[in-house]
């Protein structure tokens, strides 16, 4: 082996366990065609359904940007995160998430008012 050269292994994948965070968008068997009809000259029709949802996650995410700067400094002194903290920013990513998958229509499924 040469001095310059690194030993990795052949499997470049990444595995399950080597990124603590995994979006999956499971592919639909079948979708709505009279959604998807609508949805292509009236794109706008999906936004509007999601106005109530914008309002809420905007309000969440400033909310949330407060909750990650206390929670950077609470694991700064006490050396771990807190458990609600934690639970408040998943969600808030999640139902951010599933918010885009409805717009840009990747699901059919209204995104529930939930950060579960």
């Amino acid at each position: 082996m040469e001095p310059n050269q690194t030993t990795e292994s052949k499997n470049t994948q990444p595995t399950t366990t080597s990124y603590p965070i995994q979006i999956t968008v499971e592919y639909p068997p079948t979708q709505s065609r009279i959604l998807a009809l609508f949805s292509i000259p009236f794109f706008l029709a999906r936004f509007l359904l999601l106005i109530p949802a914008f309002i809420v996650i905007y309000f969440l995410q400033i909310a949330a940007f407060f909750v990650v700067w206390i929670n950077m400094w609470v694991v700064l002194f006490t050396g771990k995160s807190s458990k609600g903290m934690h639970n408040f920013i998943s969600g808030t990513l999640r139902w951010s998430t599933r918010i885009s998958a409805y717009l840009y229509g990747l699901t059919d499924k209204y995104p529930p008012f939930s950060l579960s």
